[in-house]
């Protein structure tokens, strides 16, 4: 219940801008998300950056050409870089809980989210092992998820299976075999899959090779739609 209170007083009272540091502000100014949030053209089913501009119609990337991701759509807020990168890490790594309002409305404002989260039967936040989970205090895609649509909110229906090492010093295949296996559906519950429109939350997108994972599962326990709605996406998938 603290927890709560706090982040709802960390939303509501006034602070400095993380960006500019103009004050009283929200988490990030107005200002700041005029210059850097405009949306970007963005491939449809990776969320990957692509050439054009954000009114062209949605081009598919390369890989996603090549090789279809088990997704049917995917959206990002942001690209993962400054100033959303700094003021993400504090959010996850420095015990910043409250500060999912603020990234949730990022979200929410993004174009096609909010359909997406009107249309979705169910939003599964992408889970952490246990030790990650200990070690941060909370799950952030959890907590995205919560504000983005709490009564769609199913937080022990995809389960995370073994911890893995970091992405980070891994090629593209070595992040897809990292994270192949790790992700499942609770068993007793895995029959409400079936032909539902389900909505994947996490807060970064690198690779894709945790989201695909998880993707995956939901495919093969029958959902009949999977969307992808992330915080931040890199522009260069195999750079963080």
């Amino acid at each position: 219940m603290f927890r709560d209170l706090l982040a709802r007083a960390m939303t509501t009272l006034p602070s400095q801008c993380g960006v500019c540091r103009a004050w009283p502000a929200q988490p990030v100014c107005e200002a700041c998300v005029a210059q850097f949030a405009q949306p970007l053209p963005r491939c449809p089913t990776c969320a990957l950056h692509v050439p054009g501009t954000a009114q062209t119609a949605p081009r598919s990337c390369g890989e996603c050409l090549k090789s279809p991701p088990p997704l049917d759509a995917c959206f990002a807020a942001v690209s993962y870089a400054y100033p959303w990168s700094g003021l993400i890490a504090n959010y996850k790594f420095n015990g910043n809980p409250g500060a999912s309002a603020f990234f949730a409305t990022l979200m929410r404002s993004t174009p096609w989210i909010e359909p997406a989260l009107d249309h979705g039967e169910l939003l599964l936040p992408m889970p952490l092992s246990r030790q990650r989970l200990q070690g941060r205090g909370f799950n952030q895609a959890l907590e995205l998820a919560r504000q983005l649509a709490p009564r769609k909110t199913d937080a022990t229906l995809l389960l995370r299976t073994r911890d893995t090492p970091s992405q980070r010093p891994l090629t593209r295949t070595e992040r897809q075999r990292n994270v192949a296996g790790a992700f499942a559906l609770e068993p007793a519950r895995a029959h409400r899959m079936r032909g539902r429109r389900v909505v994947l939350v996490d807060d970064v997108m690198t690779s894709g090779a945790s989201v695909f994972a998880a993707a995956r599962v939901l495919r093969e326990a029958g959902a009949a739609h999977v969307t992808a709605l992330v915080l931040a996406r890199t522009d260069d998938p195999m750079a963080a």
